[in-house]
């Protein structure tokens, strides 16, 4: 797959380091083979949940690499299924993914991030979007943070490209936990660990509502949810797992989910 990208899987969970010296940034063969694992994860109903991390203390990513690009890869070249970096336009991707930030997460590494559902970072990360600086746009970016955070803060660091520490990008709520390093893993397979166990055809329900809405009116989704107009949702109501939770409610007990 590739020498750039380190799996492992333990039940449902798989993990996924991406392990490019000095600064994990990704070129374009490093972002077709993160497309093909997640578009794997995706399409393999054993696995439920994804953490994402970047290797050494120093970077998670640094996004797209410069060098790389120097010697010849096109900036619009073909990042493979899951456009850069294997997520940010992976199509019907309804499982959990939580990124572990562990240390420096700027360019593109952070609109990897920014693709993920749940961000746990060291208390050393730091983020920013310096792609002003080298005369390109941060497309993905400029797309998804006005909607994640206050306009003018992200409207600063798109034009400006100046860092945030961990602590601001917690205060404006683009992180969810601030940790010690020595606890991130820890943390991100805890995490992983409680979404593992919940019930599979709800977060795919909730993920596909959450993604359809964002371009359209409340009422709108709200009536394609009320008529079954999303396959998942179509699919939760008619599940066993539907059952299976009203009756484990009624009967006081844990439910056993199937993800059928």
């Amino acid at each position: 797959m590739s020498d750039h990208i380190r799996t492992r899987h333990d039940g449902g969970v798989l993990e996924v380091v991406i392990d490019r010296p000095k600064a994990n940034a990704i070129d374009l063969a490093t972002s077709r083979a993160l497309g093909l694992i997640f578009r794997d994860f995706r399409d393999d109903p054993a696995l439920r949940v994804a953490i994402v991390s970047g290797a050494g203390e120093k970077f998670f990513c640094a996004g797209w690499d410069l060098k790389a690009a120097a010697s010849g890869d096109a900036v619009d070249g073909d990042y493979g299924v899951g456009g850069f970096g294997g997520l940010q336009e992976l199509r019907d991707l309804n499982k959990p993914v939580i990124s572990a930030i562990n240390g420096i997460c700027c360019g593109g590494g952070l609109e990897i991030a920014l693709s993920t559902d749940l961000i746990l970072a060291a208390e050393h990360a730091t983020f920013a979007l310096p792609e002003i600086r080298s005369g390109t746009v941060a497309d993905a970016a400029s797309i998804k943070l006005p909607k994640r955070i206050p306009y003018h803060i992200a409207m600063d660091m798109l034009l400006t490209g100046r860092w945030l520490d961990v602590h601001e990008a917690h205060r404006w709520g683009f992180v969810n936990e601030v940790l010690p390093a020595e606890r991130l893993m820890e943390r991100a397979w805890e995490l992983a660990r409680l979404l593992e166990s919940g019930p599979p055809l709800v977060y795919a329900a909730i993920k596909e509502i959450v993604r359809e809405a964002e371009g359209s009116t409340f009422q709108t989704a709200m009536n394609k949810v009320t008529k079954r107009q999303f396959a998942t949702v179509d699919r939760l109501y008619s599940s066993e797992d539907q059952l299976e939770g009203a009756r484990a409610f009624a009967e006081k007990r844990s439910p056993i989910w199937k993800g059928k």
